[in-house]
């Protein structure tokens, strides 16, 4: 099975078919449209409390960033607690800290529930700073920690071979394998009579008084509620101009002397680079993550990959380069998780989006919020991550900086775009956007010759896709949408595929 690049994470071996013989044609209480972890958990915990529940997936369970991530288990946030103290006031930075606790709760009680094997353990973490600015801004880290109860402690040793100035060790943190664990929750979703039907597209939807018809590749579903578990919601959204698309890169080695850290390791540059191990076929792997940039806004990604094994040798005693993949979230322009209710709908769409690098707790956490809302109509952390709520002053900067960013890149693909008049002119092995008299077309030469040639135009929102040499895909920098060089779709918010201009041919 698949997921949305062209490299092979560490887990992608544990994924699994999952489609179920279903009838589309009945109704359904929730339908649950992403097979990660947000949509799966989301599915289990309402088909547990009586609700009659299909996911559908566009590819296969486990295709996009959980099987993607690194997998690391935190109850502290790429936003800190000085900075949500900052924005939103102690007592909701006192409830953010309780939402990380309360997500490593669910994983442990539904591992221990359906009796899971997916190489959980609790851990403590190490954040430590390599210079003067970084030990400033870990002291404002370890200040708003102890503001909402978090514990840092100071120590003066990490287990890691990394030069540090000062360094915290945070207990109770975790890890774990996303894949074995979604796939154990698909099984008991699919026991307690739960639906999944994958290679399923969603098209779109139409809402009424006391129901939602979601039409798919396969058919129209009738439901009562729907949920979008795709990353960021399909279509034109709010939520589309409040988050920004970013790439992050990891990848997995083998160590000559054996030394592996036993724990979890992040330093503080920008981007962070952060460290855990994980058994691979009886063996130990070091997973290191990093370079993180903004996606569609790195000329050369396969730069990213070289940039973060440097960084590795220079610190590690690397033996073998094992597995690099790269995966995408979503940058919330205030710091926080968008979860609930889908702004300019009515009561019945919801959706989890806006995770940072921390998806596997939020995408967990998730599945509490939007049960609650489906099931109850309220959740104790609905003001805090509604979709719906509106700050003037956390993150308006940001939310004029990131949507000038995206006006200035439509603009500038569409101007200043190099103009060629054979296909001879590109090379083998290269890609490219360009103009042929009026239409601009995206090309990707294989070595051998093959051509893949598309219309380059993003389908979402008409801004013009680029090349990931890394992953062999054309991603939009406007919004994140992701496709193959035959143009189909790999992350959304589009729901469609970039046109193709004719079958493939050799020149």
């Amino acid at each position: 099975m698949y997921r949305d690049g062209a490299r092979k994470s560490i887990w992608q071996d544990e994924i699994r078919k999952f489609s179920t013989e279903n009838d589309l044609s009945q109704w359904f209480d929730t339908v649950i449209v992403g097979g990660g972890i947000t949509g799966v958990s989301t599915a289990l915990k309402l088909q547990e409390s009586g609700q009659k529940c299909i996911i559908i997936e566009a590819a296969n369970i486990g295709f996009g960033t959980t099987g993607g991530t690194t997998a690391h288990l935190n109850d502290f946030f790429d936003t800190t607690f000085a900075q949500a103290i900052k924005d939103f006031g102690l007592e909701n930075a006192k409830l953010y800290a309780e939402s990380g606790k309360d997500a490593i709760r669910i994983i442990e009680d539904n591992i221990e529930k359906y009796d899971i094997s997916c190489d959980f353990i609790r851990k403590d973490a190490y954040l430590f700073a390599l210079d003067e600015d970084q030990e400033k801004q870990l002291k404002d880290i370890v200040t708003g920690a102890a503001q909402v109860g978090h514990e840092m402690m100071y120590v003066n040793e990490i287990p890691f071979p990394i030069p540090f100035r000062e360094a915290v060790r945070i207990p109770d943190q975790g890890q774990f394998h996303p894949i074995k664990y979604i796939k154990a929750l698909c099984e008991a979703f699919i026991q307690l009579g739960g639906a999944i039907e994958e290679k399923c597209v969603s098209e779109e939807h139409e809402e009424y008084d006391d129901h939602i018809v979601l039409t798919t590749s396969k058919g129209t579903i009738k439901v009562k509620n729907l949920v979008y578990a795709t990353h960021i919601p399909p279509g034109i959204n709010v939520l589309h101009f409040t988050n920004a698309p970013y790439r992050s890169y990891a990848m997995a080695f083998s160590l000559k002397d054996n030394s592996y850290p036993r724990e979890l390791g992040y330093d503080l540059c920008d981007p962070y680079h952060y460290y855990r191990i994980q058994e691979y076929e009886g063996e130990n792997l070091l997973i290191a993550g990093g370079e993180d940039h903004k996606t569609g806004h790195s000329e050369d990604t396969g730069e990213c990959f070289s940039r973060l094994e440097s960084y590795v040798r220079e610190h590690f005693d690397v033996e073998t380069t094992y597995f690099s993949w790269s995966s995408q979230y979503y940058e919330p322009v205030d710091g926080l998780p968008y979860i609930g209710r889908l702004p300019g709908t009515k009561q019945r769409i919801f959706t989890a989006t806006g995770f940072r690098g921390n998806g596997m707790i939020f995408g967990t956490l998730s599945s509490q919020i939007l049960h609650d809302l489906i099931v109850t109509g309220q959740s104790k952390y609905e003001p805090l991550f509604n979709p719906l709520r509106i700050k003037p002053i956390a993150g308006f900067a940001d939310f004029v900086k990131e949507n000038a960013a995206v006006a200035f890149d439509y603009i500038k693909d569409k101007i200043f775009v190099e103009r060629i008049d054979s296909l001879s002119e590109i090379k083998p092995g290269e890609a490219k956007v360009f103009r042929y008299e009026s239409d601009t077309y995206a090309l990707y030469k294989e070595i051998n010759g093959t051509f893949h040639l598309l219309r380059s135009t993003c389908p979402h929102a008409s801004c013009e896709v680029r090349w990931n040499s890394a992953e062999l895909s054309w991603d939009c920098p406007c919004h994140g949408s992701r496709f193959n060089i035959n143009g189909k779709r790999l992350n959304g918010p589009t729901t469609k595929n970039l046109d193709k201009i004719f079958p493939f041919q050799k020149k």
